[in-house]
């Protein structure tokens, strides 16, 4: 069984320019994922990109590089799609997909999403990572309570935990991943991540914070 991970990461962000490469901590971004990844259960660990300085970098830290066509790599471009494209090119069973914008990730991580799915008595064909949410009381944007009664308040414990996606990363199966071109399908199943390393780097205020966590 070949298990192989793949990290999109294209060159356009808007929001932090060079994102995936930004100096965080002394390294580039990009390569804390990389460095998990090569640490876990994974064969092969491979960044799929449509920019040279992303190239470059992933090659430096050892990530086998995909060139993924400009087409698929716009701002309205789905993961899926570049997904696909991967599947099209590299040859896998288990596809571990890493975003790197999640540099909290561990290597026990992934060696955990991975037991589930490849286990001889696992359910799972597909995995994602994810945190408990406790209840807690939210408000809409007129400043009404959102599915809670002001008037009675319930307490935490009275009120069930649900599962956030964090976004660090999925695991599937080759053919469900090509059979249903979705990042996850079948029997779905949930590796749970704490909330202090479920951080992800959208903003430069996420950087900052992320940067004290390392």
């Amino acid at each position: 069984m070949k298990i192989v991970s793949v990290i999109l990461a294209r060159g356009g962000s808007k929001g932090i320019p060079n994102k995936n490469i930004i100096d965080l901590n002394g390294e580039p971004m990009i390569s804390y994922v990389i460095k998990s990844s090569s640490a876990s259960k994974v064969h092969e660990t491979w960044v799929s990109t449509d920019c040279s300085k992303i190239k470059k970098t992933s090659l430096s830290f050892g990530a086998n590089v995909l060139d993924r066509p400009a087409s698929i790599a716009d701002d309205f471009s789905k993961s899926e799609d570049a997904l696909l494209h991967f599947a099209n090119n590299v040859q896998f069973d288990i596809l571990v997909f890493i975003q790197p914008t999640s540099p909290l990730l561990l290597s026990s991580d992934i060696d955990k999403g991975l037991d589930m799915i490849t286990n001889t008595d696992s359910v799972y064909d597909s995995i994602f990572s994810a945190y408990r949410d406790h209840w807690i009381p939210k408000w809409d944007s007129n400043i009404n309570p959102h599915n809670w009664d002001i008037n009675k308040r319930p307490m935490r414990q009275e009120k069930s935990y649900k599962f956030v996606e964090n976004g660090a990363f999925y695991i599937t199966k080759r053919n469900h991943l090509i059979n249903s071109k979705l990042r996850y399908s079948g029997n779905i199943g949930i590796s749970e991540m704490p909330n202090y390393r479920s951080f992800q780097v959208d903003t430069l205020d996420d950087l900052k914070l992320i940067g004290k966590l390392l």
